[in-house]
């Protein structure tokens, strides 16, 4: 009981700061591109460490981002023995996340897995608990009763999502749209849900999807040149920086409008009718062998 009034003063600090920080932003210059990553940190100037895919024995998480900092060497290259301190440090600096955000999920993580934020340490492997923070209808991952190691993407998974980009750059290059994530997501809940006998997905593990797809919006202005990488080989592109600019980096509230947007719009995808029925949708087929199906653009 103590625990929980606690950490419910400590989130309304976080929040309150975070609103803070969310009106700074506002009323501040953005940063400079080429600036985004800080002087002498991995990656500053777009100059990332060399990629090491992981090794057998190495820990993986079912966050690719994270994955992909251990696979540079930003945290450790073995995924092993991180404090959640370090995580703070390392994600804010690496992705220009604001440092409520990046207090307020490594503290819910230490929270989940019974641990403490100040003294503990965990492995990557860890953050795949199943429905703390990894969830299903991943659109990375198949679902964790289909595939319990959740280290790994589904490629399949993967590239239905790139077909699915609809939006273009002023060069042609293809660009994920929150219209796209909704859509996208829309059908892998479907299929989720069809497929596995142990099915589950909260509110706000809903919610927590969305939010991890916002970010291929936010950070990675969904450039699918740099989002396949990424998600497929958990690299880092050379050159990349976070398309983030904000002085204080990307608050929660900043943020919660494009999760909203991508969630909401989940709830407004027609879907095809179920098999037996008269009712139809145009959709086509991907490749993918999961038989996704993706509405016609």
């Amino acid at each position: 009981m103590l625990s929980a009034i606690t950490n419910a003063f400590v989130n309304l600090g976080v929040f309150s700061w975070d609103a803070v920080l969310t009106l700074y932003n506002l009323v501040t210059p953005n940063l400079a591109e080429g600036t985004i990553v800080p002087a002498g940190h991995p990656g500053a100037g777009g100059k990332w460490p060399e990629y090491s895919p992981p090794k057998d024995g190495d820990s993986r998480s079912a966050c690719p981002a994270l994955n992909a900092m251990a696979n540079h060497g930003i945290l450790p290259r073995d995924g092993r023995n991180i404090s959640f301190k370090e995580l703070n440090r390392t994600v804010r600096a690496t992705f220009n996340f604001a440092p409520t955000f990046c207090f307020f999920v490594p503290n819910f993580s230490a929270q989940m897995l019974h641990k403490s934020y100040s003294k503990d340490t965990f492995d990557l492997e860890e953050l795949s608990l199943h429905n703390g923070i990894e969830h299903d209808a991943s659109l990375t991952r198949q679902d964790a009763a289909l595939e319990p190691d959740q280290a790994k993407p589904h490629v399949p998974l993967v590239r239905g999502l790139l077909e699915a980009a609809t939006g273009k750059d002023p060069d042609g290059s293809a660009i994920l749209t929150a219209a796209d994530l909704s859509r996208y997501s829309a059908i892998r809940r479907a299929d989720a849900k069809a497929t596995n006998d142990q099915f589950s997905l909260s509110f706000f593990h809903k919610m927590f999807g969305s939010s991890n797809s916002s970010t291929l919006l936010k950070f990675w202005g969904g450039q699918i040149k740099d989002i396949e990488p990424l998600l497929i080989e958990e690299r880092i592109p050379d050159g990349w920086e976070p398309k983030v600019r904000s002085r204080m980096g990307l608050t929660i509230g900043g943020f919660n409008t494009t999760v909203l947007q991508v969630e909401l719009g989940i709830g407004k995808v027609k879907l095809p009718a179920p098999a037996g029925t008269t009712e139809t949708n145009e959709v086509e087929q991907t490749n993918s062998p999961n038989e996704q199906l993706i509405p016609k653009k």
